[in-house]
């Protein structure tokens, strides 16, 4: 089924992200992970995508995996900065092949070798997004950014290039992670004003240990609120209990979401079932089971 069909039919829905194994790392470990997120029923579940890491097909394998034995609408993932447009045709046939309708259309990290002299078949995530919706009857979705993207100076650019995405197909888009519910409200206000009027879903990232956190404030720069800070500086150290008010704090965050009109969660795993369930639990009544 496709997601902007499955928006529209709920009132609120819960999905997941998992990664596929790097390149030299086992792969059963992740199909477990994978099949116990599935047994909580998450309205799709999307597998992200690594070109550099030769992790492209994993993805294309789970995603198959998990709508076609698993019974969950999938969500493939598909970057294009490091691919050529045969390569993407390739994972776009692949994908049709099995099925997949749905499908992220994100640029992808910039190589390290990259000092933009080089030519590429794709340089932003709205040429891919084109590229997609003329090879297929896809649903295609797109990231954005409610503290603005690290590489834009200016968030009214950056809301700029989020429209050109929309206008060239985007059918729904997904957040990066934020721990203000704040900053999502201002961001939705914003964009709504500039005529971005798709679905956004709210992209939620528990984060169970301390360190979890210094790498993501290190990619990202994501705000923290003081209240978020307090208690990774009170139990970051200690990892059960870091992990309980990890939770804790998704759930209050997905709470508030609901509460005040936001119909879409999508819960970044990090392949961890068992943090995802303790989170569906918690929402049980709210979101029914």
């Amino acid at each position: 089924m496709k997601i902007s069909e499955i928006l529209k039919n709920k009132e609120v829905t819960v999905s997941y992200e998992v990664f596929p194994p790097k390149k030299d790392m086992p792969f059963e470990p992740i199909l477990a992970a994978v099949d116990r997120l599935c047994q909580s029923a998450p309205d799709f579940m999307s597998v992200t995508y690594c070109a550099g890491g030769g992790t492209g097909h994993n993805t294309i394998k789970i995603a198959d995996h998990v709508q076609n034995h698993r019974g969950v609408t999938s969500l493939a993932h598909l970057t294009c900065i490091s691919s050529t447009r045969d390569q993407v045709d390739r994972a776009i046939g692949e994908m049709k092949a099995c099925g997949i309708e749905n499908i992220l259309a994100l640029r992808g990290d910039i190589p390290a070798d990259f000092d933009g002299s080089q030519t590429r078949d794709y340089r932003f995530a709205s040429d891919l997004v084109k590229e997609i919706k003329a090879k297929g009857d896809f649903c295609v979705g797109a990231a954005c950014y409610p503290e603005g993207h690290v590489e834009c100076e200016h968030k009214d650019d950056d809301i700029a290039f989020l429209k050109e995405k929309v206008d060239n197909g985007v059918d729904f888009l997904t957040t990066q992670m934020f721990f203000d519910n704040n900053v999502l409200y201002n961001f939705l206000y914003r964009i709504r004003e500039r005529g971005i009027t798709v679905p956004v879903i709210a992209g939620i990232m528990p984060v169970t240990s301390g360190k979890q956190i210094e790498r993501i404030c290190q990619l990202s720069g994501t705000y923290l609120p003081a209240r978020f800070k307090a208690i990774v500086d009170k139990f970051g150290d200690k990892p059960e209990a870091m992990k309980q008010a990890g939770i804790a704090y998704a759930t209050d965050q997905i709470i508030d979401l609901i509460a005040n009109g936001v119909h879409g969660i999508h819960i970044y795993t990090m392949n961890k079932p068992d943090v995802a369930e303790s989170i569906r639990n918690n929402l049980s009544y709210i979101i029914g089971k």
